[in-house]
């Protein structure tokens, strides 16, 4: 196992394959991963892709309301987090500092922390609001990589096209091929 250490919170938002992929590719880089997905998280991932937290049995899992999770911590802090999908009520709750659950909270650490937060939106079209929320974690340290694949790479399939965003992902933690 690396000694990297990687957060992947989940949300509600729709786009739930883009968190499966990550998760196979954090598996094959051998990072320690630790996940924590909110309750509408765990019924769109079953829904969206017909799996749930016991599918990762590799992953680390916290529950959204336990506030005394190593990864609340700042002196267990993980190298990087990837909310992904990441949805505008917790863009926005992040963004403004506030910490509700252990996801806010852990997304919170990482940027007091100074390491690597990257938010993965799947919202379209975005308002003044959610685009000014944005700027502040932009502001803030955070990686803004919304869910908007390139097509200049030819995709065949559906997959092709969630392994382009993943591969971005992997690249922003400095784990690409």
């Amino acid at each position: 196992m690396s000694y990297m250490k990687v957060i992947v919170g989940i949300t509600g938002a729709s786009g739930s394959i883009y968190a499966v992929s990550l998760f196979r590719a954090l598996l094959r880089a051998e990072v320690e991963i630790y996940g924590v997905c909110s309750q509408t998280g765990k019924a769109v991932m079953q829904m969206e892709c017909g799996v749930g937290q016991a599918d990762f049995p590799f992953v680390q899992w916290s529950e959204p309301d336990d506030m005394f999770a190593s990864i609340a911590s700042g002196s267990d802090c993980a190298d990087a987090m990837v909310i992904v999908p990441c949805s505008m009520n917790t863009l926005s709750c992040v963004a403004c500092g506030i910490s509700n659950n252990l996801l806010q909270r852990a997304a919170a650490v990482i940027l007091k922390e100074s390491r690597k937060l990257i938010i993965v939106p799947r919202e379209t079209p975005l308002s003044i609001i959610q685009l000014d929320s944005m700027l502040q974690l932009a502001k803030a340290g955070a990686t803004i990589l919304p869910a908007a694949p390139g097509f200049y790479k030819q995709p065949q399939s559906i997959q092709d096209l969630v392994n382009f965003i993943t591969e971005r992902i992997m690249m922003q933690i400095n784990l690409s091929k």
